[in-house]
């Protein structure tokens, strides 16, 4: 029997709390897939002030109960500015929208206690489009015993399935995101010869070197790492973070509020910088050697995606890190995907399989019990 093809918007903004992306999709939420249109629009300084305020004053459960009328505030301009973000896309496509997946605003994660906060009020969404909107998508998951994050993984398996038949890639395959937080996708064959897929936080992305750049800059982030060239790296410093950082497990879901910059405040800006890019990128070419150490095959592929991989500091450390270590490292973009969109696409995706309360969650990505669904489906209207 024919799956029912959707139509999906996916709304993504991620730790960097810069913009929301947007991407329209098709699919049958199993092995059918296609892209539409995929658009992004910044924050305006107003609202993008406020989200960067109001995250750093939650750093505990009790933080949001004292700060919950400024959230309610937060989260309608923030639920509204998504609005009109989708009004300008409808009117711009041809296509009857089936659902709308709205990831919202992380500004609390915490697995420990099983709570995590996003900002976004899917249910006036759902009102004012007249659409079911899927939002809240990483509490079924905590309540199963799961670390909330990473989700994609499900969707990351998708896009290896359609590299490999476009493009004759063997296995092993990792997709790495680098967003705020820097996870990694591991799709291989079992000794059965089955496909699995694994998932893992592995260290931190961009969210070191924005916040040092918007302590002391009036910038987001380092663009192009520029600053980062231009600094030179404080190789005391970077071994001595290097040794100092525990990484208690793999097994465990990261958080922006897990890291912070307080081991560079005294070099200069520039040499922060770098030192910031050197460390992150150590991280992660560390964490794809431990994860791919007991990797058989004589090569396996490094997939990048997110805004990370914008950094041509960052992208070169991590490379120069990886060298002789039979590791393919690419960019996505070159294999059709555009990876300025992977997460609002998968969010459109996820919403597609959790409206068809298809598994989202699964032990081997986020430590839950059993592969579940998640996100609540709201049909406000």
């Amino acid at each position: 029997m024919k799956q029912k093809i959707f139509t999906s918007i996916g709304l993504m903004s991620g730790t960097s709390m810069d913009g929301v992306d947007l991407s329209v999709i098709k699919s049958d939420g199993y092995d059918q897939f296609s892209s539409i249109y995929d658009t992004y629009k910044e924050f305006d300084d107003g609202l993008y002030k406020q989200l960067i305020s109001l995250r750093d004053k939650i750093s505990n459960f009790t933080d949001l109960k004292t700060h919950s009328i400024e959230i309610n505030e937060v989260e309608k301009k923030f639920t509204l500015f998504n609005s009109h973000l989708i009004n300008q896309v409808i009117g711009e496509i041809n296509e009857d929208i089936d659902l709308i997946g709205f990831h919202g605003q992380t500004v609390f994660h915490n697995p420990k206690i099983q709570i995590s906060k996003q900002l976004g009020d899917g249910r006036l969404l759902s009102s004012l489009f007249k659409k079911i909107v899927i939002n809240n998508f990483r509490q079924n998951d905590l309540n199963h015993g799961g670390q909330g994050a990473p989700l994609t993984p499900i969707f990351h398996n998708l896009i290896s399935k359609i590299i490999q038949k476009n493009f004759k890639l063997k296995l092993p395959i990792n997709i790495i995101n680098i967003g705020g937080i820097t996870n990694i996708t591991q799709i291989k064959e079992d000794i059965n010869n089955s496909i699995k897929f694994f998932a893992y936080d592995v260290g931190p992305g961009n969210c070191l070197i924005d916040d040092w750049v918007r302590k002391n800059k009036d910038l987001k982030f380092d663009k192009d790492g520029n600053y980062a060239n231009i600094g030179k790296v404080d190789d005391l410093i970077l071994n001595q973070a290097i040794d100092n950082f525990e990484f208690k497990s793999y097994e465990t879901s990261l958080d922006v509020k897990d890291f912070d910059t307080s081991f560079v405040k005294g070099l200069s800006f520039e040499d922060g910088c770098a030192t910031l890019t050197k460390f992150t990128a150590y991280l992660i070419a560390d964490g794809l050697r431990k994860i791919n150490k007991q990797n058989d095959a004589n090569s396996y592929h490094c997939i990048f995606c997110g805004g990370g991989r914008k950094n041509k500091s960052l992208m070169q450390s991590i490379e120069n890190y990886l060298v002789n270590k039979n590791i393919i490292i690419n960019d996505i973009d070159n294999y059709n995907f555009d990876g300025n969109f992977i997460e609002s696409q998968a969010f459109a995706y996820l919403s597609i399989r959790s409206y068809l309360k298809l598994p989202i969650s699964f032990p081997s990505t986020t430590r839950c019990k059993k592969a579940i669904s998640g996100g609540d489906i709201l049909k406000n209207f």
